[in-house]
């Protein structure tokens, strides 16, 4: 659809004003005739407006809680649940909710760290609006570009992708449930990233809601609003409805491999070593290590290295010898696929799984977690290296996760997107703790391990500011459980998230939504006019 027939729509449909002043919530009755008013006449509200007490209000709530932390009966919930079928149905939840005084939150696919798409630390009503039925992706080989609704999973992107071709991919996470709208609004890492980038670098287009209930494109939005939900955290900004992403050549043969060290083989040492050399490997080599406990007689740690070459393994081979000979690779180690194969692969499916496993959207087993991240500029000491071991083996709490980075990350520049987090990064860590148990002492203890290991780290990694991922959101980052009302109070979360770009997110946020409708504990403020930059510099 294009700019001019978009404002057409909304001159037809929507030609009111909007409240500015908050008013208090009306009664159900109020609410669902505001619905029918703005929404396409066909709409059953039954599908769209579900209610406490009901079972399609709790079933909704519940599908897509990933982190069952927030799944206890003292979490807050959304006064009501909003399921739109279609872009009409998001625009008229929006105006509803605004016209109202309503706060929305907005989930995708759920699977953000502090559930704020679902939650609210704050004590005030809300409304959930929940996008998983908006799944349609259309993929189109010869421009090498496909149009993906906010909902769909990264999973069913993939495979939508591989039923057309075999020589084209797209860069972006390892988990399949992970949904689209979230990932690519934050930045979306994955073991692409070092050939080609980000997902949110590969965005050539985009439809969503504002805060006054338009639909825009890219043309109708403009770059300055473009640019800020790419990387920057659309649901700052308003309500994706879906991405037009540019699709990557793949060659016909990946090569990966997996391959567990134990101390005693020299885990430690190797370690050490993949520091100072995988953000230097070429760019179709990535090597990424991960340190877990290994449960038996007595904890341990291992190291288990992964890998995903874009070619052979007779390549992989002889890039190995030369590079990292002490891993001691050998062609048994090989695993050659397609890269629709591996996807299932990076996503712990690797025992002969069909690929229609990527469009399973309950996947991944819901859990109880708890994470933080660092990005790491220089090698850590092997004596670091070797606390951190004790903490993975001896406490057996938690992984670390690493990725590395250099490669086409460390050509772009800070400034392209919002995520800034490019050259002088030799890798990204994830300290994860995960658990099964839901009882108060057993979370502390998880909860403690993180926070142990995060400050032990705090020599090794960047500073001024210490960067971390939007997308592994931590409102442990800022003051009073990272909620902020203010630009000055954000500062502190924002520039750890976007360093030199929170600012110009703020101000595209004051053009936007100047009175900040799209907004959670972590959200972009907005920096008006009227304000004294000056405070801000």
């Amino acid at each position: 659809m294009g700019a001019c027939s978009i404002y057409l729509t909304l001159s037809l449909l929507f030609s009111f004003s909007i409240s500015s002043s908050s008013s208090s919530f009306p009664d159900q009755d109020t609410f669902r005739r505001c619905l029918s008013l703005r929404a396409p006449l066909s709409t059953n509200l039954s599908q769209l407006l579900h209610l406490p007490g009901t079972p399609s209000y709790n079933y909704l709530l519940n599908s897509s809680i990933q982190n069952l932390r927030f799944t206890s009966p003292s979490t807050p919930k959304p006064l009501l649940l909003l399921a739109p079928a279609d872009a009409l149905q998001v625009q008229a939840s929006v105006l509803c909710c605004r016209t109202h005084g309503l706060p929305l939150r907005v989930r995708s696919g759920g699977h953000d760290y502090e559930g704020l798409s679902y939650r609210s630390e704050k004590p005030t009503d809300f409304a959930l609006l929940d996008l998983a039925k908006l799944r349609s992706i259309s993929v189109d080989i010869e421009r090498s570009s496909a149009w993906v609704d906010t909902g769909a999973t990264l999973g069913e992107l993939y495979y939508r992708i591989a039923e057309q071709s075999s020589t084209h991919g797209f860069p972006a996470g390892n988990c399949p449930t992970v949904a689209t709208g979230g990932h690519i609004s934050g930045g979306g890492l994955g073991p692409l990233w070092r050939k080609h980038g980000l997902a949110a670098d590969n965005v050539l287009d985009a439809k969503l809601v504002d805060a006054k209930g338009r639909i825009l494109d890219r043309a109708a939005m403009g770059e300055n609003l473009f640019w800020a939900i790419r990387g920057g955290g659309g649901a700052s900004f308003g309500i994706i409805i879906s991405w037009k992403v540019k699709l990557v050549p793949v060659p016909p043969t990946l090569t990966a491999f997996t391959i567990k060290r134990a101390p005693e083989q020299g885990a430690i040492e190797l370690v050490s070593k993949w520091q100072t050399i995988a953000h230097d490997l070429h760019e179709d080599l990535f090597l990424k290590v991960n340190i877990v406990s290994v449960e038996g007689e007595e904890r341990k740690a291992e190291a288990v290295f992964n890998s995903l070459f874009l070619g052979d393994c007779d390549r992989l081979l002889q890039y190995m010898e030369r590079s990292f000979p002490e891993l001691e690779m050998e062609e048994k180690d090989c695993r050659e696929m397609s890269w629709i194969n591996s996807t299932l692969y990076y996503a712990g499916l690797s025992h002969g799984e069909p690929l229609e496993s990527l469009l399973d959207r309950g996947l991944q087993p819901k859990e109880f977690n708890k994470a933080k991240c660092d990005y790491v500029m220089k090698p850590i000491p092997t004596s670091a290296w070797e606390a951190i071991w004790e903490r993975v083996a001896e406490e057996g709490a938690g992984s670390l996760y690493m990725d590395p980075c250099g490669g086409k990350m460390s050509e772009i520049l800070e400034s392209e997107v919002p995520y800034p987090h490019r050259k002088g990064n030799i890798f990204f860590v994830q300290y994860l703790s995960t658990w099964e148990d839901s009882g108060i002492g057993v979370e502390n203890e998880h909860l403690k391990w993180t926070g142990r290991v995060f400050d032990f780290m705090a020599p090794y990694v960047s500073s001024n500011p210490r960067a971390a991922y939007v997308n592994y959101r931590d409102l442990d980052l800022g003051k009073n459980k990272g909620i902020s009302t203010t630009y000055s109070e954000a500062r502190v979360w924002g520039e750890k998230y976007f360093k030199g770009n929170f600012k110009r997110l703020a101000i595209v946020k004051g053009e936007v939504d100047p009175e900040n409708f799209f907004s959670n504990e972590q959200s972009i403020p907005p920096l008006l006019d009227g304000d004294d930059l000056r405070a801000w510099s």
